[in-house]
């Protein structure tokens, strides 16, 4: 899945993470692969899920699955 940069340092700034949103801003592509960067997202913290989350996508959350 492909993920704008922009989301997770959006992602990182609500959760008051400001030195790894500068980490972000700094290693990943303007567009991240999940499958790809996922070793970069790791350490950042980053868990896919939140994204979908927060960019309102998480329909399994929505369904209570």
């Amino acid at each position: 899945m492909q993920i704008d940069k922009s989301q997770i340092i959006d992602l990182l700034k609500s959760r008051g993470e400001d030195a790894k949103a500068d980490q972000a801003s700094q290693e990943l592509p303007q567009q991240v692969d999940t499958d790809k960067d996922a070793g970069l997202l790791d350490k950042l913290g980053i868990n896919v899920q939140d994204l979908l989350g927060g960019a309102g996508g998480d329909i399994t959350g929505k369904l209570g699955l």
